[in-house]
């Protein structure tokens, strides 16, 4: 058994322990210089610990004493885990999702069906009602094929309806998408979605931080969600009622400091309340096209992935938008944008001057323009 294959057996002892989640597994490391001190240690170090109680210091050592007999188990598993071609990653792996590392009670070990590469850093989350209107259905689908389009990895939970048309949408033309699930990476649900498991699984991954043979119980799914909004830089939610589970993402996204993005509906629309009522109290960006997430995310996204992100829709004069047109990511004198445009350089400069307020060029030394 190799030193990682070691780790992963103790993390998963510990995991079991009742009474140990991230955030008091995370105590114990702060508190130990390593994962086999931990294991070594006794009574009296472990009550020290923030959060430990005698009981659970005696839960942890009972649960300790069974590491022979529970790393023959875990190698079952692991086997497991390798016929279905599956992987894990613990929080300190090198290919753990960035974006989730930051997150309050991150999952220790992710299961993984697929790859996790450095790009799914710019991931967007789609989410939404099981039961969704056609009109829901096509726009997740169109949100999903739009944002994958741009080299972002579009994040859904692999549930009927939204979930399922956002990751379709991605897959369209060969994008890439994460579905997170709320079971093992050996229980497909819904059952219907084992093909879309599978495509999903191919062009990028299904991950869960559930063991194998782990049921859909119900209450899995709020701790599913917020992995989703944690992997990503923003959720976006197309239809929920006003009680539904996407809000419960949404929130998660909002603990989390990311970004939340609704898509409008019909007053009269029960698949639109819960979308309309994130507007109305403020808690989401009203959301008509891809243009507009990518404005709100402009600072988030990593500059180095080469995207050209959008600009806002704002309306331009008759000059403002002769200047601009004739401007481009190459610099351009003054003087010669007066000639081109036939505005005088006086006047070019004051639209010019306007454009730059609204972030729509940028002026280098020597009263050179370019589009910013």
């Amino acid at each position: 058994m190799n030193h990682s294959v070691e780790n992963f057996t103790k993390l998963r002892l510990l995991l079991e322990v009742d009474g140990i989640g991230p955030g008091k597994l995370f105590n114990l490391l702060a508190k130990f210089a390593s994962l086999d001190d931990l294991i070594n240690s006794g009574y009296t170090s472990l009550i020290n610990v923030e959060g430990i109680s005698q009981n659970l210091a005696n839960r942890i050592l009972k649960q300790i004493d069974k590491y022979q007999v529970y790393s023959k188990k875990i190698e079952k598993e692991l086997n497991k885990l390798d016929k279905l071609g599956a992987n894990w990653v613990t929080f300190w792996s090198e290919n753990y999702p960035k974006n989730l590392k930051t997150i309050f009670s991150p999952p220790i070990i992710l299961y993984y069906k697929g790859s996790l590469k450095p790009s799914d850093t710019n991931s967007i989350a789609i989410v939404g009602t099981r039961m969704p209107t056609q009109y829901g259905k096509n726009i997740a689908e169109k949100f999903g094929d739009e944002i994958a389009s741009k080299g972002f990895t579009v994040v859904s939970g692999l549930a009927r309806g939204i979930d399922s048309s956002a990751h379709r949408g991605a897959l369209k033309h060969n994008g890439r998408t994460i579905a997170v699930i709320g079971s093992g990476l050996d229980v497909i649900y819904p059952s219907e979605n084992k093909k879309l498991f599978e495509e999903t699984s191919m062009d990028g991954a299904v991950i869960s931080e559930y063991v194998l043979g782990t049921k859909p119980d119900a209450q899995n799914f709020p701790k599913r969600n917020r992995i989703i909004s944690g992997m990503s830089l923003g959720t976006l939610v197309v239809e929920t009622k006003s009680s539904g589970g996407a809000l419960q993402t949404a929130a998660y996204a909002l603990e989390q400091n990311r970004e939340v993005f609704a898509v409008p509906g019909n007053l009269g629309s029960t698949q639109s309340e819960g979308t309309n009522l994130l507007i109305q109290k403020g808690e989401a960006k009203l959301v008509r096209n891809l243009d507009d997430i990518f404005v709100e995310l402009k600072l988030k996204i990593e500059p180095k992935i080469g995207i050209n992100i959008p600009k806002p829709n704002i309306e331009l004069n008759f000059f403002e938008q002769k200047i601009f047109d004739s401007l481009s990511n190459e610099p351009k004198h003054i003087d010669i944008i007066a000639k081109e445009t036939e505005i005088n350089s006086s006047e070019c400069l004051v639209h010019l001057l306007s454009l730059e307020f609204r972030d729509l060029v940028k002026q280098l030394p020597g009263k050179m323009f370019i589009k910013d």
